[in-house]
């Protein structure tokens, strides 16, 4: 596999190419999730009676549709955001981004589970886990690229890229604690994924006061 650190000053390329492969595998990924809903099937004559009431009982598959969305936006946003400091690579960087390529490209199979069976534990918890998979993955690729300023710039600041750090840690505690409500209540386990609007608002105010 090899662990030489590469393109720092050579050819940066070399890096671009590494993230315009990760951008490809997520618009692959956006397009795929829309193909899990399907035009309703109806006869001609049919088709007025029978198609609103056709189109109410997709709804969790638009929920689903929409959530994945949401989620890979987030952590399209999130791969650039940790990236942008990342001078150079080597190959323990590029498997890192393939294990968390892997998560990413592995969401349309919950995303359908979800959209499909909501109501069962089983969905909530592979849904879970994959994108608890996929924020841990984003996380480790920070801490690894910014240890000892490894693959970053001499400057970068290190209690910066702590901070980035703990920010990507935040989904992995919201869905690992999403899998353990599931146990109580799938639905609810769904509703506790809102808490990723204020995670890296929570994550800042904890490192502002000093507790990490």
């Amino acid at each position: 596999m090899g662990d030489e650190v590469t393109g720092e000053s050579g050819d940066s390329r070399e890096l671009d190419r590494l993230v315009f492969f990760s951008d490809a595998v997520f618009a692959i990924v956006i397009t795929i999730l829309v193909l899990d809903i399907q035009v309703p099937a109806i006869s001609p004559s049919a088709v007025s009676r029978e198609l609103p009431a056709q189109l109410i009982a997709l709804e969790p598959k638009f929920f689903s549709y929409v959530l994945s969305f949401l989620v890979v936006a987030i952590y399209w946003q999130a791969h650039h955001k940790v990236f942008r400091p990342i001078v150079s690579y080597d190959g323990t960087l590029i498997w890192l981004n393939f294990l968390f390529l892997l998560a990413i490209s592995f969401l349309p199979f919950p995303t359908s589970l979800l959209g499909e069976y909501a109501q069962e534990q089983i969905s909530v918890v592979l849904y879970a886990a994959d994108t608890a998979a996929a924020s841990l993955m984003l996380a480790a690729i920070s801490w690894y690229a910014a240890r000892g300023h490894r693959l970053v710039s001499s400057d970068f600041d290190d209690a910066q890229a702590r901070l980035e750090v703990m920010k990507g840690l935040g989904p992995t505690v919201v869905f690992l604690l999403s899998i353990a409500v599931s146990f109580y209540s799938p639905s609810a386990a769904t509703y506790t994924w809102l808490l990723l609007l204020v995670t890296d608002r929570v994550v800042r105010w904890i490192w502002s006061h000093h507790v990490l």
